[in-house]
């Protein structure tokens, strides 16, 4: 549901992204004016950060997480539910302005006082705050819920140095939601309160500080770019060690890096206003973090390198995107660097060389990961294979169409075209470029639609798959394809890192673990008996439901209810205040009844 949800708004993000490249494609243009130029690409960046990528994250951690840590389900499966109507009613929320005519107008940033009252005295941007104030409840609720059940629900001996690096990045990034989201919620409910009620924290004339909305917004929104960037590195690092059919190298650097990252991440926010005037010693202190924040990334980048270098490499679909994941990457890491110093940042502050950044990181970098891991999934979520040809046709036009848009970008952003104009003179030398990424834009949405019509072959012409197709690594592949609602009819005993594979291939066993005196262990041999004794075994008999003594939720219309009542308050606030009154009952209804239901069917 989060996967099909997500993908549509992927849909409308790129139809907007296409309306702004067909305006930009030649100077002096006048198919859209400058108002809904300025609501396209400020929900363009909307959609595709808060409704695109955060929850198609959230689709891979909802499917992957209980088969790779060997459980039943999440920890909290109402929660979870709770989390998807809330991203939903959210999300129809902040775009249901475009209903009314009054889109958000302001920049998916918000920076005030563009967006107070004075400067934007329209509904659009109190559409935008609340609506994101929404879907960070529905963020939140997730990232607890995955926190709770990677560290609790594990299989028996499958300790943290045992979970797949996916398992690890999906950890990191729900503690990064959990700490980030509540920040943007601060932001949001000073700016929702300055535009609906006229308090003062962004209004330097009554006492406010329009910087302090630059602060605290970035202070979420760094973190927020490893929230949406280390899903699509932990993908890679299970796509690249399938298709190499070697372990990852040096596993523990990987997760360490993607925890230095993590931890990293807060301390960087102000390079993203080293134009504001902070001061020689702010600037110098970001400068310096911001170098340092690269570190880890180049750590990943050698590790997934050294997992290519020497393998038997199979260039299938999920592996061309997590290679071309990497050089993309690596491309927008680079440019990323260069902003790490304050004079270079402020020569390009502002220019297209920062929208050609981002997008290498966020399109070359997080959108090609994710591609990377349907195509790797897909046998195990459906049964069937994604068609092969159609794939390498979706991954060519998708780079070609990608590079195209956005390395033009990068000049025209150092020949000085600012970011966010509508249109351009004709006397500039911007036009050739600009038609290049216009170009680029229609073939990387064609590389999309290929995508789409590949879905729809592939389900009416069924390749099956079977459980392994890939002869994986991580225990997903140990369940049937797709999985059975209970994920296992018997919870797996984990003695090693990659379990399932040296359970399928043990004569590799004596490859990769040695005993204490450093000796190899033979081939076939068990690394510690005694461990595999003290195991558990955990398995199911029967019940009256039909499946094998094994507890999973019944069904529950309340996390949808409360979801409702709380969409119902969002809008209230942007309408009035009796609106906020009709969703009391929908709330109190939801959280009451959700308290007093039974665990199981009385039955």
């Amino acid at each position: 549901m989060y996967g099909i949800v997500s993908f549509m708004w992927f849909i409308v993000g790129g139809i907007e992204a296409l309306m702004i490249r067909a305006q930009l494609a030649s100077a002096e243009n006048d198919l859209i004016g400058p108002d809904a130029y300025n609501q396209l690409f400020t929900m363009h960046g909307t959609t595709m950060v808060f409704l695109v990528i955060m929850p198609l994250s959230a689709a891979f951690f909802n499917w992957l997480i209980p088969l790779q840590i060997g459980a039943r389900d999440v920890a909290f499966p109402r929660l979870n539910a709770l989390s998807f109507w809330v991203f939903l009613f959210g999300s129809i929320l902040i775009n249901f302005s475009w209903v009314t005519g009054d889109a958000p107008n302001g920049g998916w940033f918000g920076y005030a006082p563009n967006s107070g009252t004075t400067f934007n005295p329209g509904l659009g941007m109190t559409y935008w705050v609340v609506g994101l104030n929404v879907l960070g409840v529905a963020s939140i609720a997730a990232g607890l819920n995955f926190i709770v059940t990677i560290l609790n629900m594990r299989a028996p001996g499958m300790d943290m140095f045992k979970i797949p690096i996916f398992t690890w990045m999906t950890l990191i990034t729900s503690v990064l939601i959990v700490l980030a989201m509540p920040v943007l919620a601060v932001a949001g409910i000073q700016l929702m309160t300055d535009r609906v009620y006229g308090t003062h924290f962004f209004n330097s004339l009554g006492g406010g500080d329009p910087v302090m909305w630059q602060h605290i917004f970035w202070l979420f929104g760094h973190p927020e770019v490893y929230i949406l960037i280390l899903p699509a590195m932990g993908i890679v690092s299970e796509v690249l060690p399938t298709f190499a059919r070697k372990p990852l190298f040096g596993y523990p650097f990987v997760v360490f890096a993607g925890a230095v990252i993590g931890f990293m991440g807060w301390f960087v926010w102000s390079h993203h206003m080293f134009t504001v005037g902070l001061g020689p010693a702010a600037n110098t202190a970001f400068s310096i973090s911001t170098m340092l924040i690269a570190v880890p990334t180049g750590v990943k980048i050698f590790n997934w390198l050294g997992t290519l270098w020497a393998g038997n490499i199979r260039l299938n679909t999920p592996m061309l995107f997590s290679i071309s994941f990497i050089a993309m990457f690596t491309i927008g890491g680079l440019s990323g660097v260069m902003h790490a110093s304050p004079p270079t940042d402020a020569q390009q502050q502002d220019t297209y060389f920062i929208v050609a950044h981002f997008h290498y990181v966020l399109v070359g970098g997080a959108l090609l990961g994710i591609f990377s891991g349907i195509y790797f999934w897909w046998p195990k979520f459906t049964g069937y294979f994604l068609n092969e040809k159609l794939g390498i046709a979706n991954w060519a036009l998708m780079m070609i169409g990608f590079n195209l848009q956005f390395a033009p970008m990068h000049w025209l952003g150092m020949d000085g075209m600012p970011r966010r104009i509508y249109t351009y003179a004709d006397n500039m030398g911007w036009e050739t470029s600009n038609l290049a990424a216009s170009v680029g834009g229609f073939i990387l949405a064609l590389g999309i639609l290929i995508f789409i019509i590949n879905v729809f072959y592939s389900k009416m012409n069924k390749v099956m798959a079977g459980d392994d197709p890939w002869d994986g690594r991580t225990l997903e592949w140990a369940t049937s394809s797709p999985p059975p609602v209970h994920d296992f009819d018997e919870i797996p005993q984990v003695q090693y890192r990659d379990d399932f594979w040296f359970k399928k291939h043990p004569e590799t066993i004596s490859e990769y673990y040695h005993d204490e005196h450093d000796q190899a262990v033979p081939s076939g041999a068990q690394l510690d008996d005694e461990v595999e004794e003290a195991l558990p075994v955990v398995s199911g008999g029967s019940d009256d439901h039909g499946h094998g003594g094994i507890h999973l939720p019944d069904m529950s219309y309340y996390p949808f209810i409360l979801s409702f009542g709380i969409a119902i308050l969002g809008a209230g606030f942007i309408t009035n205040t009796y609106v906020v009154g009709a969703s009391v009952p929908f709330i109190l209804w939801g959280l009451l009844g959700w308290s007093m239901e039974p665990v199981n069917d009385p039955e």
